[in-house]
C-alpha cells in the first residue's frame, strides 16, 4: 500500500502520507484546490482529500491527520491540525525531505475522544 488510504461515509477517498518520504510523493499529486492537512507540530503525515470535500469530509481527514501524528502518540490528548488548499502548498531548495512551506492556514482543533473513536474503528 503507497499511502494510507480512508473512504468516508460519503464515499470520499483521503489519502495519508507514512514517512517524509511519502509525503513528499503524496504532497507532488495534489491538485490545486483539494484540501491537504497536516498537525501543527512536526511529525505528522500530510493528508489529501481526493476531488471535491463534502460535508463532514474536513472534519474526517483532520481527524485522521491527527491520529497518525506524532503529537498523538506522545501526547494523547487534542491535536492541531491545519487545513491548506494544494495551491497554498510550496518546496523550497535546501528544504528536508517531507518539509514545505504552506500559506493561508486554517486551524481545526481534534479533540482526544474524536481520535480514540477514530482508532477503535480503525484497527477493527
Amino acid at each position: 500500500m503507497k499511502f494510507r488510504e480512508m473512504i468516508t461515509d460519503k464515499g470520499t477517498m483521503i489519502f495519508g502520507g507514512r514517512n517524509a518520504e511519502n509525503n513528499e510523493e503524496l504532497v507532488s499529486q495534489v491538485r490545486d484546490n483539494e484540501e491537504v492537512f497536516h498537525t501543527s507540530a512536526i511529525g505528522s503525515p500530510f493528508v489529501n482529500i481526493k476531488g471535491r470535500a463534502r460535508k463532514g469530509d474536513i472534519k474526517d481527514a483532520a481527524i485522521f491527520c491527527a491520529a497518525f501524528s506524532k503529537d498523538w502518540k506522545k501526547n494523547k490528548s487534542n491535536v492541531t491540525v491545519h487545513r491548506f488548499k494544494g495551491k497554498d502548498v510550496c518546496k523550497r531548495f535546501g528544504m528536508k525531505t517531507g518539509t514545505f512551506e504552506v500559506k493561508k492556514i486554517k486551524k481545526i482543533k481534534v479533540i482526544k475522544k474524536e481520535i480514540q473513536e477514530f482508532l477503535k474503528r480503525w484497527e477493527e
